[in-house]
């Protein structure tokens, strides 16, 4: 009868070695990763701090930072006593959802088709929608706004040639904001047709090769086990519209100034508005938190779900 020998353990001489191995790699990761600490800690954690400690107080950004005066949460409770603010947050919310609910099944056609068909050409259109992203906003906001010019745009040309008598794309209270979710939707369509399909890299062609013997159509295929499959991309993509529709902040600046009538005042706006305008960093620094605030849950559910659906 033969008996299993269970396998010797190390000496303690190489656990020591390991230890010290171990302790020696922390420190050289410590060292090297402490200049990205340093510069993310002195330009990004420390304003946010004081963002969050001039929230409690009342002090105008045109007078000496040590006359703020301390308020507690009355600039938290007044947040959105202004009809403004709340037409911002009004139309912040309109058009977060208008670029999810435009961006995301635009980006998961485009990618499908930028994936599955065998066609040539296809890295040189993934490059060219990409390039709408990394282009400087100032220069798409100059092509756009010859492209909203009223009379001898192109956008008004064309809506004119078929006998319709174009809005004004930037001036009408009823138009602007939909003209700015256009432009969203062109410039940050790129980026998540490539996170898309990064994300339908990851899925294996077994899955495909086994429904197709089974008999399923491309339909089938699709809502069975691309769609499925593709969640957590979906849901980060999601995110990131969110993230980048709630803090718009350039396109306003340079085309619209929050107008006309306030229809395309968004909440980012505004906080630079109330704070350099208006000079109340005190209420400008509390509207900044509540937002920060609202990504954070809105990105927490949204983890939740992914991470409810993964199991």
């Amino acid at each position: 009868m033969t008996t299993l020998e269970r396998p010797a353990a190390a000496p303690p001489v190489a656990r020591t070695s390991k230890r010290r191995s171990i302790a020696s790699t922390r420190r050289w990761s410590a060292l090297f990763l402490s200049p990205a600490l340093l510069i993310i800690g002195v330009f990004t954690l420390i304003p946010t701090l004081m963002t969050v400690w001039i929230s409690f107080h009342r002090w105008s950004m045109f007078t000496p930072i040590t006359e703020m005066t301390w308020v507690g949460l009355d600039n938290y409770s007044g947040l959105f006593a202004d009809a403004t603010r709340v037409q911002a947050l009004g139309n912040t919310a309109l058009y977060v959802l208008l670029s999810i609910v435009i961006t995301v099944p635009i980006a998961l056609l485009i990618a499908l088709l930028l994936y599955f068909p065998r066609l040539k050409g296809k890295g040189i259109v993934r490059v060219l929608l990409f390039a709408t992203y990394v282009i400087p906003t100032i220069a798409i906001v100059i092509i756009w706004s010859n492209i909203y010019a009223p009379g001898y745009g192109p956008l008004s040309t064309m809506v004119a040639a078929v006998g319709i008598d174009p809005p004004g794309w930037l001036s009408d209270p009823q138009w602007a904001l939909v003209s700015l979710v256009i432009f969203n939707v062109w410039q940050m369509l790129g980026y998540y047709v490539i996170l898309l399909i990064a994300g339908l890299t990851q899925i294996s062609e077994d899955l495909y090769e086994a429904a197709r013997i089974d008999g399923a159509g491309i339909v089938r295929q699709t809502w069975s086990i691309t769609i499925p499959l593709l969640r957590p991309s979906l849901v980060f993509v999601v995110l990131m519209t969110f993230i980048n529709s709630i803090q718009v902040f350039d396109p306003i600046y340079l085309l619209t100034q929050g107008g006309p009538a306030n229809s395309t005042n968004m909440v980012s706006f505004e906080i630079q508005r109330t704070a350099f305008q208006y000079g109340m960093a005190g209420e400008s620094s509390a509207l900044a938190v509540s937002l920060f605030l609202m990504i954070i849950a809105v990105g927490g559910v949204l983890g939740i779900i992914m991470k409810g659906r993964t199991r």
